[in-house]
């Protein structure tokens, strides 16, 4: 497992470069033509650090999931999409990889930082059906690119910083952390604290030359950022963003 960070084939660390030299076989999971840009950026960060001719691209069609799921069926929905991805995956390295070559799987971001592909390649090996050994290389988080394009820290002296999502920041602001990030917000969650004194830094398309930004008290960034994610989601059709809410002293 690669981590290849947020999209900018120069954000690879020097261990990654390393093991993208030194794979025989790339696996990647096509999420459809809408997407098609995912596996563009793929291909890009290849080309641009490995020598052409010396490993090949096996591509495999990524299961759909149940997006509706919500309350109770959220999790259960999860499980039979990551099952579903395993079944493929295993599939991949059972059927394209030879006795002596080695596999990987390009994981944006960082592989320890809500990616599933960890616990996709635990649950092939409990099934017994292939064995293997992998190594996890990390990679420059969206977290970590939000922060820097924003010229900003994620937490402030001697305060934690909470990672979490959309549904549960919708849930309520955590209690005891005043510099939340929050990915996988599908429903834009941030807009039910504009009336609040509270900072946030936003960015979509982190580290990809589509990259946008935007930042400032959030009841007065709230509404441009709810403008250019739609505008970008319809221009685009999907979107990857990812946010920093800072609440201000005294705001609790």
């Amino acid at each position: 497992m690669i981590g290849i960070g947020a999209g900018d084939p120069e954000q690879l660390t020097l261990q990654a470069v390393r093991a993208l030299r030194g794979t025989d076989v790339f696996f990647v999971l096509d999420k459809g033509e809408v997407k098609a840009d995912l596996v563009r950026l793929r291909r890009e960060m290849l080309r641009t650090h490995v020598p052409e001719g010396t490993y090949r691209i096996v591509e495999a069609r990524d299961p759909e999931r149940d997006r509706g799921a919500d309350g109770a069926a959220y999790s259960p929905a999860v499980g039979d999409w990551r099952s579903a991805r395993a079944g493929i995956c295993e599939r991949l390295i059972a059927e394209e990889l030879g006795e002596d070559e080695s596999g990987a799987f390009l994981v944006w971001g960082d592989p320890a930082l809500y990616d599933s592909t960890l616990g996709i390649l635990e649950e092939i090996l409990a099934r017994s059906t292939v064995t293997f050994t992998y190594d996890v290389v990390p990679g420059v988080s969206s977290v970590s690119s939000l922060a820097a394009r924003h010229r900003t820290g994620l937490n402030r002296v001697g305060r934690p910083v909470q990672i979490t999502t959309g549904r549960r920041l919708a849930e309520g602001f955590p209690a005891d952390a005043d510099d939340v990030v929050v990915m996988l917000d599908a429903h834009q969650a941030f807009r039910q604290y504009a009336d609040q004194d509270i900072d946030i830094y936003w960015g979509a398309y982190l580290g990809t030359p589509d990259e946008i930004l935007d930042s400032g008290p959030i009841a007065e960034a709230a509404p441009r950022i709810e403008r250019l994610r739609a505008e970008a989601r319809e221009r685009k059709g999907w979107i990857m963003d990812t946010y920093l809410l800072r609440r201000n002293p005294g705001a609790r």
